[in-house]
């Protein structure tokens, strides 16, 4: 079963209405028929947060809405836990040095590089993120990535 690695901005698009959001839930939903596995960072939940609490602050979100999107984030990962088709990835010594390998090598912000360390670590097949940097630097390292933004048809050709 493939195993979807999606960065703070692709895991965005589940729980706020933007470009990719309909991709990203065509994955949710194979996910949830276990047709493949969605993985992310623990550190991706505190990005997460953060981001839909500045949708919040913006005003972009309501505070109902705000409310909603943690609970149906925290209600669909408890579901796909159960499922066992998430894997929330934690953040150990091994992937916070490997990134800083990654950080070096590809110039890419320590937050980024945790992302590809940590799909490289849990030998994601591909890595999904709105972040063409990331983006750029993962093909350049011989991994499979799309961003949710921009080769959405090609993605959802491979997701079916």
């Amino acid at each position: 079963m493939k195993k979807f690695y999606l960065d703070t901005s692709a895991i965005v698009k589940r729980y706020v209405a933007e470009i990719g959001s309909e991709t990203v839930d065509a994955i949710y939903g194979k996910a949830e028929v276990g047709q493949l596995t969605i993985a992310f960072s623990l550190w991706n939940i505190g990005e997460l947060l953060g981001v839909l609490d500045e949708n919040r602050r913006r005003k972009w979100l309501t505070e109902k809405e705000f409310r909603n999107a943690i609970a149906y984030f925290s209600d669909e990962t408890a579901k796909l836990v159960r499922l066992k088709t998430v894997e929330i990835i934690p953040v150990t010594t091994k992937i916070v040095t490997e990134a800083w390998n990654i950080l070096l090598n590809y110039r890419l912000y320590q937050s980024d590089a945790l992302q590809m360390a940590s799909c490289v670590d849990k030998n994601g097949d591909v890595l999904l993120s709105a972040d063409q940097r990331l983006v750029e630097a993962c093909r350049k390292a011989k991994l499979e990535t799309f961003n949710i933004e921009r080769d959405e048809e090609e993605l959802r050709s491979l997701i079916g």
